[in-house]
């Protein structure tokens, strides 16, 4: 039989600030939650806005660094995996999906407003993955003279 595959990247605002909990044995869990912008057409072919709200949990060191940089505004790329849960609360059985993140990518600066502002202080964009390490941001150098490039000029 074939393997399902369950993998979801969600770039959204977070909702509230994250809340770092431990498990009783000592586990680190964070959650949080994000809101996701869309627009649609409805049945009269005008612009609708909507937004969905998805429940994140990211654990050990990977839920510590988000606990630690984020709070609620700042815009995130979350990558990681659907689960779902149930438990009875008052004799009613509840169900709740959501998602246990493996990656995190603060998508607004260090000093950046939560409003996601697009200065120079957002140039420092950190991935963290679960593993606990963090990629360097690629160098961009835009060529703003009018001349064309001369291609002996490259070196490679």
């Amino acid at each position: 039989m074939a393997r399902s595959v369950n993998q979801v990247f969600l770039m959204g605002n977070l909702t509230r600030d994250p809340e770092l909990r431990q498990t009783p044995n000592g586990q680190n869990v964070c959650s949080f939650s994000i809101a996701l912008n869309r627009s649609y057409r409805d049945a009269n072919s005008e612009w609708q806005e909507a937004t969905d709200y998805v429940d994140i949990v990211a654990w050990a060191q990977l839920g510590e660094r988000v606990s630690q940089y984020l709070s609620k505004g700042r815009r995130v790329l979350v990558q990681g995996r659907l689960q779902s849960r149930s438990w009875e609360q008052d004799g009613q059985k509840r169900n709740k999906l959501e998602v246990i993140a493996s990656d995190v990518t603060f998508l607004d600066g260090r000093g950046a407003e939560a409003a996601g502002s697009h200065d120079e202080a957002n140039e420092t964009n950190k991935p963290v993955s679960s593993k606990g390490s963090a990629a360097k941001k690629d160098v961009v150098i835009e060529d703003v003279s009018d001349e064309p490039i001369n291609l002996d000029d490259i070196p490679f």
